[in-house]
């Protein structure tokens, strides 16, 4: 092999490192803008939504924060029934975490079947968002991968993680993602609860931490 063409591999290994390393740095929330969040919707916002009484607002604020959609279901279903749910969940979303949601809150997104499901299950560990585009794209076109995406978020590295990954956490602003990047490296959990715990009460604390992980 001449030298020329060694450095040319060497070239093409480094760039295959680089973009394999990014790739969990990359890992964020799916663009969910367009749903309702029950952790942070004012009580207005959720009373626009179909079925939410007074009564289901004033408890989805009093059991705020929900750490899963399991939860939210489980909240709501003693007062609704499934299809009001279903026509809910359309409007109002607790992003599910890919790598652990079970089987049943998968099956809480608007328009999974238990094909689908099962498709979301098949490809983790989900290291990035785009990971999860490229493989559920085999089965559904762009426009219904969008819709998935909206529904589900693969946790962020704490160390790793980019702006733009860390700004994609709901309801997180720049003064977080200050406080967020200032005490790198985290070597545990038990680390960024008891950092972030500093300028944001245990509750919070806890809503954020369901989008983070320490590897």
């Amino acid at each position: 092999m001449t030298m020329a063409r060694v450095a040319v591999w060497v070239l093409i290994m480094m760039m295959a490192v680089v973009v394999g390393g990014t790739s969990a740095a990359r890992a964020q929330v799916g663009d969910n803008r367009e749903l309702v969040n029950p952790n942070l919707a004012s009580a207005d916002e959720l009373s626009e939504l179909p079925g939410l009484t007074g009564s289901l607002v004033d408890g989805l604020i009093e059991r705020r924060p929900f750490l899963t959609m399991t939860e939210v279901d489980a909240y709501l279903s003693g007062t609704l029934g499934r299809s009001e749910l279903e026509e809910l969940y359309q409007a109002l979303f607790l992003p599910i975490n890919l790598n652990t949601a079970p089987r049943a809150e998968i099956l809480l997104v608007p328009g999974i079947g238990d094909r689908m499901a099962h498709e979301f299950e098949e490809y983790r560990p989900y290291l990035a968002l785009g990971q999860f585009r490229r493989e559920i794209g085999k089965y559904v076109d762009d426009a219904e991968v969008e819709q998935f995406e909206r529904h589900v978020f693969v946790p962020i590295d704490l160390n790793t993680a980019s702006d733009e990954a860390i700004l994609s956490i709901p309801g997180l602003g720049q003064r977080l993602l200050h406080e967020f990047k200032e005490y790198r490296p985290y070597r545990a959990l038990a680390q960024f609860r008891r950092e972030i715990g500093k300028y944001v009460d245990a509750d919070e604390v806890a809503r954020l931490e369901r989008y983070v992980v320490v590897k």
